[in-house]
C-alpha cells in the first residue's frame, strides 16, 4: 500500500534523509530500527505529509502524494500515532478519542466497539482526563486515537517509549490484531529490537539517514542489527 522511493529530505542546509525507500503491504508489519538521530521520525513526517522532501516520491495504494497536505492523507486513511504519544492532556479520554473524528464523513464520527475490544481499559477511564493517565495509558490511547480515523496506514512512532513491560505486552497483542486482519498495512518505528522481532514482517534499519539494511524477518541477523542499534 506504501511505496516511499529514494526520498530527500532537508532541514536546511542538514541533509536528513539520504535516498530512503521503504514499503509496507496491507496486512504485514514493516519496522523501521536504528538509534535516536538517525532519520527514522524524519522519515514517518515525510510520509504523513509534516515536511517536505526535496526529491524521490510517496505513494500510496498506487496515488502520488506528493502536494498533498497531512489532513488530506489523513483522508485517505493515513494515521500516526507520534513519539510521546501527544494526547492533550486536559480533555478527557472520550474527548480524545473524539478528535480522530475529524479527517472523517459525518457518519463514521463515532467511536467503533472495536476500541474499546482492544482497549478495554480506556473504557473504564472514558471520563478522565488524559493527562491523569500513566505512561503507559496514555500510549494506549493515542492508538486508539489513531484507530478512530479508520486508517488504512497505522504508522506507530516507538510506542514501547517508556513503558511498562504489563503495557508493551498489550500494544503487541493489539498489532497483530490488527496486522492479521489483513486489511490494514503497519509501519512500526522501534529501537527494541525484541519487540520488532516478535512483531516484524520485514524491517529497515537505518544510520546516518540511509537505509543500510533491509529484508525478510527470516533474513534478520541479530547480531548485524544490533550494531545499529547499540550507542
Amino acid at each position: 500500500m506504501l511505496d516511499v522511493k529514494d526520498i530527500d529530505l532537508y532541514y536546511g542546509a542538514s541533509h536528513a534523509l539520504k535516498k530512503v525507500s521503504v514499503k509496507a503491504e496491507r496486512g504485514r508489519v514493516t519496522c523501521i530500527l536504528g538509534r535516536n538521530g538517525v532519520g527514522k521520525t524524519s522519515l514517518l513526517r515525510a510520509i504523513v505529509g509534516l515536511q517536505p522532501i526535496r526529491g524521490g516520491a510517496v505513494s500510496f495504494d498506487g496515488r502520488d502524494l506528493g502536494g498533498l497536505k497531512p489532513n488530506e492523507r489523513a483522508r485517505l486513511g493515513l494515521a500516526l500515532v507520534p513519539q510521546g504519544r501527544e494526547i492533550f492532556p486536559r480533555l478527557s479520554v472520550l474527548e480524545n478519542l473524539q478528535t480522530g473524528c475529524a479527517p472523517l464523513a459525518k457518519a463514521l464520527r463515532h467511536i467503533p466497539d472495536e476500541v474499546f475490544g482492544l482497549f478495554p481499559v480506556l473504557k473504564s477511564m472514558i471520563g478522565r482526563r488524559g493527562g491523569d493517565l500513566s505512561g503507559g495509558q496514555q500510549q494506549q490511547l493515542a492508538i486508539a486515537r489513531a484507530l478512530v480515523t479508520r486508517p488504512r496506514l497505522l504508522i506507530l512512532d516507538e510506542p514501547t517509549e517508556g513503558i511498562q513491560p504489563s503495557i508493551i505486552k498489550d500494544i503487541e497483542r493489539v498489532i497483530k490484531t490488527l496486522a492479521a486482519r489483513g486489511d490494514m498495512a503497519i509501519l512500526l518505528v522501534e529501537q527494541y529490537l525484541d519487540f520488532a522481532r516478535e512483531l516484524a514482517d520485514s524491517y529497515v534499519v537505518m544510520e546516518r539517514g540511509e537505509v543500510v539494511m533491509a529484508g525478510a524477518k527470516a533474513a534478520l541477523v541479530e547480531a548485524d542489527v544490533r550494531r545499529y542499534l547499540t550507542v
